[in-house]
């Protein structure tokens, strides 16, 4: 029995001759080649014909959609650079396809290639590359990891732009990067290079987040930096790792048992993965706690055309980092006492040459000396301060990015790569259907006043997520009134693929009853 060919009225068929595939369907335009009789000229031995088929294929393709052979030889030679007879029998199987269209195949559609100029200037490169250049360029000296897909080519890329870029004038290396023996122990050593006042990271995904709950409390309670990040991938256990995903989000803002919250910043595209790695070390140093960066298997594993990075021009922040100097001026200081309101403590790093530099790090319960302590008003008193260090967090995360419709009464809040989808999303809902929206694209956790605001200037606002549970749309309630929560609605997207426009555009038209 044939098979259903699924294509379009209109379509175009480039089909191998026997096939007879123009039998089928009248309503498409067919291209009949005899692949066989071709390859047979330009291939004297049997058994490379099937493999060398293929560039018939790329010959007749380029005649149809009016693609210079110069550019094909091009890419062949560049291919087969170092196998000349190779690169030279595919070649001519190519031009013996490009010779053959143009002799016998009339053009029947409206398909070609032109050249543009529209990529001028630009640059390709992958979120985890762009990650790797971010981390470098905002001082990272410690890297501490463990592989798994598809974070392992942050710090695979991460370790040639080391290598090429931090090598000191004495041809010793000015970093450390370590592959640990599982994930505990590269958070362990995360940590512990923070806490002496390295730059430090690991990069991991959804599993690698599981085991290092632990630690990540450890870095909450006890304030030490570090960056974390988390390129999602299709979970629960193993899941499917070479799937995207949003599913780590709601469990990375609470990551530990007992009351915890972390800082999230959520890139969108290869810029942001660059800067949002400068913003997070800033922030870790600021916050004096981790600050997970959450990409995803689309972002970190795809190449994506951008405008080049921008140079970086603002100076480190260290944050409250007390010197020897100071310490003279102040006598002394409380390591978890908070000075200025923020919630925010004064810390020292180890080294610093001063009587009064010394304290105790710990994850046992503790007063502002630092100190042991099972009080419960020092406990009380110390958790009140972290979750004032939290809201102080929301006026320094990176902001959300707003675009208004025309008088919209409905709003669209997405993240991360879902954005793509959105972009063509709304333009089909105003085509198809004219429904205006205005969008909000999160770009960090906790949320910041603009998402507060959003939510308040709308009558429904739908929040799109590629999750099965709504995660994100789990955080907002939490940080929302009731008659704010009222207006949420969700679309949840979780089959592993980049979100699409068109399954945003059907689910939100339904549910407006259109």
């Amino acid at each position: 029995m044939p098979t259903k060919i699924s294509l379009a009225a209109g379509a175009s068929v480039l089909y191998d001759e026997p096939l007879a595939l123009n039998r089928l369907r009248n309503d498409l335009i067919f291209y009949s080649v005899p692949y066989d009789k071709i390859v047979a000229a330009v291939c004297p031995e049997a058994k490379l014909r099937k493999l060398v088929k293929n560039m018939v294929y790329v010959g007749v393709v380029a005649h149809l959609l009016e693609i210079e052979m110069g550019e094909v030889e091009k890419a062949i030679r560049r291919q087969f650079a170092k196998k000349l007879k190779a690169a030279n029998l595919n070649l001519a199987a190519a031009q013996a396809g490009f010779d053959y269209a143009k002799a016998s195949l009339k053009k029947g559609d409206a398909y070609l290639i032109q050249r543009m100029d529209k990529t001028a200037g630009k640059i390709i490169i992958d979120g985890n590359s762009a990650a790797a250049l971010g981390c470098m360029f905002a001082g990272c000296t410690v890297v501490t990891w463990y592989p798994i897909t598809p974070s392992s080519s942050l710090v695979e890329t991460m370790i040639d732009y080391m290598k090429e870029y931090r090598i000191g004038a004495d041809g010793k290396a000015t970093f450390a990067i370590v592959q640990a023996e599982d994930e505990l122990a590269a958070i362990g050593m995360v940590l512990g290079a923070g806490w002496a006042g390295a730059r430090s990271m690991t990069a991991t995904a959804g599993p690698g987040i599981s085991l290092m709950a632990e630690f990540a409390g450890l870095a909450y309670y006890a304030e030490v930096p570090g960056v974390i990040w988390d390129i999602q991938r299709v979970g629960p256990s193993t899941g499917l790792p070479t799937r995207t995903s949003q599913g780590d989000m709601l469990a990375t803002a609470f990551l530990s048992h007992g009351d915890t919250k972390h800082i999230m910043l959520i890139p969108c595209s290869v810029t942001e993965c660059f800067s949002m790695a400068q913003d997070a070390f800033n922030l870790a140093e600021q916050f004096q706690t981790l600050i997970f960066v959450m990409s995803d298997l689309d972002l970190g594993m795809n190449n994506w055309m951008s405008d080049p990075f921008e140079y970086p021009k603002e100076p480190i922040q260290r944050g409250k980092v007390l010197t020897k100097e100071d310490l003279e001026r102040l006598g002394g200081f409380g390591r978890y006492k908070d000075v200025d309101g923020d919630g925010v403590g004064y810390r020292t790093l180890p080294g610093t040459d001063h009587p009064a530099a010394a304290y105790f790090t710990r994850g046992s319960g503790h007063n502002e000396q630092s100190q042991y302590s099972e009080r419960p008003v020092d406990y009380e008193n110390n958790m009140e301060r972290l979750n004032r260090k939290f809201e102080t967090a929301r006026s320094f995360v990176p902001r959300p990015e707003i675009v208004k419709g025309n008088n919209a009464r409905i709003g669209i809040l997405a993240y991360g790569t879902s954005h793509w989808g959105i972009i063509e999303s709304r333009d089909q809902l105003r085509n198809e259907y004219n429904i205006e929206t205005d969008y909000l694209r999160l770009r960090a956790y906790p949320f910041t006043r603009e998402v507060h605001e959003f939510i308040e200037q709308h009558d429904r606002v739908y929040v799109v997520e590629q999750n099965r549970d709504a995660q994100m749309l789990s955080l907002l309630k939490l940080d929302l009134k009731p008659d704010q929560i009222e207006r949420l609605r969700s679309i949840s997207r979780l089959d592993g693929l980049p979100l699409d426009a068109r399954s945003v555009t059907d689910e939100l038209s339904m549910m407006e009853g259109k």
